[in-house]
């Protein structure tokens, strides 16, 4: 399969996705577990990409700099700290222990 074939084969099924999802009737969007779901999904996956981008690296599994990071961005969380404050304190964090770390 040739890189165009790819591209073309993956933009194909982007637009099918796209056009899926508008095909929905209404009223199945309507419905609370489908509302629920809606809501709580992005969720999910923000997390599962935020710990596999924390803990991961290739196929092993790491603790260093990230989760120092990640720590103190939980902490700033949790004593409801404006977002900006929250990313900046998780870059500070990663980027203190690297330095220290070496």
């Amino acid at each position: 399969m040739t890189t165009w074939m790819a591209i073309a084969a993956t933009a194909l099924g982007c637009y099918a996705v796209k056009l899926a999802g508008l095909l929905v009737p209404a009223g199945t969007l309507e419905r609370p577990v489908v509302r629920r779901l809606a809501a709580l999904l992005p969720v999910a996956l923000l997390a599962a990409l935020t710990a596999q981008q924390t803990f991961a690296d290739g196929r092993t599994l790491v603790l260093d700099a990230r989760a120092a990071g990640l720590a103190a961005a939980a902490v700033a969380l949790l004593l409801r700290a404006p977002f900006l404050v929250i990313v900046a304190a998780a870059v500070v964090v990663t980027a203190g222990v690297r330095a220290v770390g070496g």
